[in-house]
């Protein structure tokens, strides 16, 4: 597959990384020839210098024969007008943008082949805020993704001492719960992966990825860890794109407070937010943290687009007693740094972006990507066609399936009903099957483990 990528930067650099591990023909376009340059040093890549939607430039890249272009640089105009001459003059045939104004992203009859032809349009600022909304839904989560249009959830959390399944083999799960069915999918211990198996000992502090249907997620969580109370009071630093779209969207449940420092901003969000408290200041001021009642405070969210800022606000507001804080980086190489100390989650729009664009890209009929602890290993959600003549998974059962060395199933759903991975389970046509993996460069021999053969018709 040919992908041409618009934009050197922390998206693009991620993706393509991403994407030259699987045998992908990447050429990135920027102006900046320095980062191009520094990039190809690093990756196996190709580059194109100029702007990313002139035609000329389109083409030195190789437009006239890709598959696919992908604009994610930082200008949404650019964006737009390099898939308008991807399709009106190289004929591409998908298109993928990212788009960060919600004016743009709100006029949904504008994507059109008669208007503008994108076929895909990705939100960062919307995937990051739907991503926090789920963790503030499921106190004591660490990472929350859906499945199968949300009959799965994929659930990560920190293992406590003191949990009843702390210290215990992973098989001792069902005689726990013997009423509910889940599956311990991933565990990282000392930020390294372990294939769990059923003599695998939980151990406190091991990050423990679970799956399992939604309604049977906080009890398969108070087996690893005390219960989070349910959050009530919220405060929000920023009220930048993310953070507009949060406080309206927990408004309604929360106690909400946004804090800027932009008289003019504040003014914006006062008017457009119903219920929740609009604050002129700054979010490192500890004397006005104080006044707001930071010490009652259940989730205390650092938002702003300066990272530094985010860090040293998160910080203050846990030394002056919020419950818990999550802060959003940018900076990649900071995210690990940070969290799991005074910081609880560090929140990477990179990660929320990656998974997204990756759904559109990859082979075969793979409908979901996740990315599990920042990119250390990765989650699939494919669908299972044809039939035990052409499909090397239908009409088999999970113990007899070939699957790529790290790669196990967690768990199948099969019209609507979340059945968790047992070996005797026979996969059926259509069946939703999500797998985990924690070497990337297996993920072309699963697409192709999915893929139909010639005798299905």
């Amino acid at each position: 597959m040919k992908i041409i990528i618009l934009g050197c930067n922390q998206v693009s650099a991620s993706l393509a990384e991403n994407l030259t591990n699987e045998a992908t023909d990447i050429t990135l376009v920027d102006p900046d020839g320095d980062a191009l340059r520094e990039l190809k040093d690093r990756l196996d890549i190709g580059i194109a210098q100029g702007w990313p939607s002139h035609p000329d430039v389109l083409r030195a890249a190789g437009a006239e024969d890709a598959d696919m272009i992908i604009a994610v640089t930082e200008n949404d105009e650019v964006n737009m007008m390099a898939c308008q001459i991807a399709f009106s003059v190289f004929k591409t045939p998908k298109k993928i943008c990212r788009l960060r104004s919600s004016s743009y992203i709100n006029q949904e009859d504008l994507f059109r082949p008669e208007a503008i032809p994108l076929d895909v349009v990705i939100s960062p600022e919307l995937l990051v805020s739907n991503y926090i909304h789920r963790l503030i839904e499921l106190p004591g989560s660490l990472q929350v993704l859906d499945f199968a249009d949300g009959n799965a959830q994929l659930v990560g959390v920190r293992a406590y001492y003191g949990g009843p399944l702390v210290g215990q083999e992973i098989r001792f799960l069902r005689e726990h719960m013997p009423n509910v069915d889940a599956r311990v999918a991933a565990i990282f211990r000392r930020n390294r992966a372990i294939t769990p198996e059923g003599s695998t000992v939980i151990e406190a502090d091991d990050e423990v990825f679970f799956i399992a249907a939604p309604k049977n997620i906080r009890a398969v969580m108070s087996e690893l860890r005390r219960m989070d109370k349910p959050y009530k009071r919220v405060i929000i630093a920023g009220g930048g794109n993310i953070g507009v779209r949060l406080a309206a969207a927990l408004e309604k449940k929360y106690q909400v407070k946004v804090i800027d420092a932009n008289a003019e901003r504040c003014t914006f969000l006062s008017e457009f937010l119903n219920r929740a408290i609009v604050l002129q200041g700054f979010s490192s001021d500890k004397q006005l943290l104080l006044e707001e009642g930071i010490e009652d405070t259940d989730v205390f969210l650092a938002l702003t687009n300066d990272d530094e800022a985010n860090i040293m606000s998160s910080m203050l507001a846990k030394r002056l007693g919020a419950r818990k804080v999550m802060c959003l980086i940018n900076n990649p190489a900071y995210v690990d740094l940070v969290q799991g100390g005074e910081i609880d989650i560090a929140i990477s729009p990179q990660q929320a972006s990656i998974g997204s664009l990756l759904t559109h890209i990859r082979r075969g009929d793979i409908v979901n990507v996740h990315s599990l602890r920042r990119g250390a290993a990765e989650s699939l959600e494919a669908i299972a066609h044809g039939d035990s003549n052409s499909s090397k998974v239908v009409g088999r059962a999970l113990e007899d399936i070939d699957l790529p060395p790290g790669t196990t199933i967690g768990a199948i759903v099969r019209n609507e009903e979340v059945l968790i991975a047992h070996d005797d389970i026979v996969i059926e046509p259509e069946d939703h099957v999500i797998l985990f993996l924690t070497d990337k460069k297996r993920i072309a021999d699963v697409e192709r483990l999915f893929a139909v053969g010639l005798t299905f018709f």
